[in-house]
């Protein structure tokens, strides 16, 4: 890469999101290389946290995911079998799968498109636009086992620069008990040998998303086959909610329980159905509906648990020191176009973002407001959006 030469575009980020921004950009043929950033270009905490979690997509998206674009389609083709599409290609289309297949599936991808773009393993330190120019970003890229930052310049900037479990403040002092962190909870291989086997432990699950009952269901798991003094605390705020099939379209189809998670709570959860069913053994559920409600409860039963997993949603990863004219900016996402604004609404020009940090605003026909999350969702944003990113 020659840090001297002007680029069509910066991708910021390898996970499924910058997958699907760099294959609609090569589609697109821009007229010029895309730099592509990240530290592993390995497929992003999909593959490197959720390899074990069950998918809450069918495996017909993620079908559709890999032959979206023309990239794509011909990296399938010619791939030596048996590959990680083929692999997919076995399993049954209308049921979800495990995030492993997607999960090879993404790294694929990378791998074939890395003669197509720049691939430079290293992090976005800063990037700034030149207000009164034509240059468009200058970004400041720190390569992976360098302290030196090199620059690189491109009209279009574009961050999918994933995200992270939500961490909040308990309002209970001095406990004495362990955090866990959400994905070491939702990789049963690696939950097993985190908790100690023949000790008494009380793991508090705050709530009741598809992650929150992925967590309830492996530490049912766990307390059924190997830690037999394991018992859980749920504190849930509201019942149990769930995706619902509606007339061409889908109720809660971003915040509803599906796939093996619905079908878990659904089946032992319920209030009507936890006390008898094998779930009931080792888990007390808390009711947490209400300001005041939520405190007593955490008040009264946080000093009996000896750890505690949050499981309340992610937040944006930190993003580089982005500037215009050397002016430090602090960019707001426009959900519809994709793209940013300044403090005052100005359109920051050549900056757009994608994926879980940055994700398409959906409104359903009942006027519910949702995120649209997972690969398929990504693509679909993208594909609307990059022709806007690239006429400019």
């Amino acid at each position: 890469m020659n840090p001297s030469l002007r680029y069509a575009a910066v991708v910021v980020g390898a996970g499924p999101a910058g997958i699907a921004v760099v294959g609609n950009l090569l589609e697109r043929q821009l007229g010029g290389k895309i730099v592509w950033i990240d530290p592993f270009f390995d497929g992003g905490r999909v593959n490197r946290k959720y390899r074990e979690v069950p998918s809450n997509t069918k495996v017909s998206l993620f079908h559709a995911y890999a032959q979206a674009v023309q990239p794509f389609r011909d990296l399938v083709k010619k791939s030596p079998i048996p590959n990680a599409f083929t692999m997919m290609a076995k399993l049954d289309e209308n049921k979800t799968c495990s995030l492993h297949y997607a999960a090879d599936m993404c790294r694929a991808l990378i791998d074939g498109l890395a003669d197509q773009v720049h691939q430079c393993r290293g992090i976005v330190t800063g990037a700034d636009l030149a207000e009164n120019s034509s240059a468009g970003w200058t970004v400041r890229i720190r390569k992976q086992g360098s302290l030196q930052n090199i620059e690189v310049v491109a009209p279009r900037l574009i961050l999918c620069t994933g995200s992270s479990p939500t961490l909040l403040p308990i309002p209970v002092r001095e406990l004495s008990m362990q955090r866990l962190d959400l994905d070491t909870v939702l990789k049963p291989s690696t939950l097993a040998t985190t908790l100690p086997m023949k000790a008494p432990l009380v793991v508090a699950v705050i709530g009741a998303s598809h992650s929150a009952i992925l967590a309830l269901m492996n530490l049912v798991e766990l307390a059924r086959l190997s830690h037999s003094q394991l018992r859980v605390k749920w504190f849930t705020r509201h019942s149990l909610r769930y995706a619902e099939c509606m007339d061409g379209w889908v109720l809660r189809d971003n915040t509803g329980l599906k796939g093996l998670a619905a079908e878990f709570a659904r089946e032992q959860l319920e209030d009507a159905r936890l006390p008898q069913s094998e779930a009931g053994r080792f888990i007390e559920k808390i009711d947490c509906g209400g300001h005041e409600k939520e405190l007593s409860a955490y008040q009264r039963h946080l000093p009996e648990c000896t750890h505690l997993v949050q499981a309340v949603g992610f937040t944006r990863d930190p993003l580089p020191k982005l500037s215009r004219s050397g002016q430090i900016l602090n960019p707001e996402f426009d959900y519809e176009s994709g793209g940013f604004v300044d403090g005052e609404g100005r359109v920051l020009r050549g900056l757009y973002g994608a994926g879980i940090a940055f994700p398409e605003r959906i409104v359903d026909p009942y006027g519910n407001v949702e995120y649209a999350v997972g690969l398929y969702k990504f693509m679909k944003f993208v594909k609307r959006v990059c022709p806007m990113w690239t006429a400019s």
